[in-house]
């Protein structure tokens, strides 16, 4: 259902069944799928995707040309999944030649005022609280929660299952299944609570807390905790996880919490 007062270009690819709210503006190369609903004033620019049921609040901008002044007008995609809550006056910017397109998942919800930059990945289950705001080339993994008003530093990578407390400065890489808190930012504790309630049992979850020892508390560089962890602990799903991870970190994993 398109108002009379939104603007869709000829063009754009939209399904049926969209609701497109007054003084929308769809440019041409856009493509938007079943059941989304576009609320009042959102711009929605050219190489933009769009899923089936997504929901997109007022003032938000997607698809906008990135700000990067190595950005020379190369054709750039933003690829949005299902099933999407976008808030009011999120901005999605389209890639650059480094990867050729922003990503997001499935599932996510994008509270008002994030800003996701260039050639961002944001995988599934995410929550980005208010004024969240990414960096070119940030890859956000599933299920983790940035409290609001956090800076993620391009480049960086966030782990499945984390949990950032809010107005944190992310420079490093933040492991997977941990919690991260204070200045600079550091562990501060296994996230068991989002790892119970996405049903990982008790074992499981000391199995984590087993890793981290090694990786913080035993005063281990991280080089060397990763070779103990290899030779004394079983291989499964979340020791290999994270050990693949550590180990493909390009900027270094964030350090461990030692109090004054």
């Amino acid at each position: 259902m398109k108002q009379p007062l939104a603007y869709v270009h000829p063009d754009a690819k939209v399904a049926d069944n969209v609701v497109i709210e007054p003084f929308v503006s769809i440019d041409h190369d856009v493509v938007i799928g079943e059941g989304t609903r576009i609320g009042s004033s959102v711009t929605i620019l050219p190489g933009t995707r769009i899923g089936k049921n997504c929901k997109i609040f007022p003032g938000a901008v997607i698809g906008a040309a990135p700000q990067d002044l190595k950005f020379q007008g190369e054709y750039s995609t933003v690829e949005i999944g299902d099933n999407n809550t976008i808030r009011e006056f999120v901005t999605i910017n389209r890639g650059t030649s480094a990867k050729g397109k922003t990503v997001i998942g499935n599932n996510n919800l994008l509270m008002a005022y994030v800003h996701v930059a260039h050639d961002c990945k944001v995988g599934n289950n995410i929550i980005l609280v208010n004024n969240v705001q990414l960096a070119g080339e940030v890859q956000v993994d599933d299920w983790a929660i940035l409290g609001g008003m956090s800076a993620v530093h391009q480049f960086v990578r966030i782990g499945s299952h984390v949990m950032i407390s809010g107005g944190s400065l992310v420079r490093k890489d933040v492991p997977p299944f941990i919690k991260a808190g204070r200045e600079p930012l550091s562990y501060v504790g296994i996230n068991s609570i989002g790892l119970r309630r996405r049903q990982y049992n008790n074992d499981k979850i000391r199995e984590v807390q087993d890793i981290y020892r090694y990786i913080y508390q035993k005063g281990l560089n991280t080089a060397q905790a990763v070779e103990i962890i290899e030779a004394e602990m079983a291989a499964t799903p979340e020791r290999d996880e994270v050990l693949l991870f550590v180990k493909d970190s390009k900027r270094g994993i964030i350090r461990g919490y030692f109090p004054d």
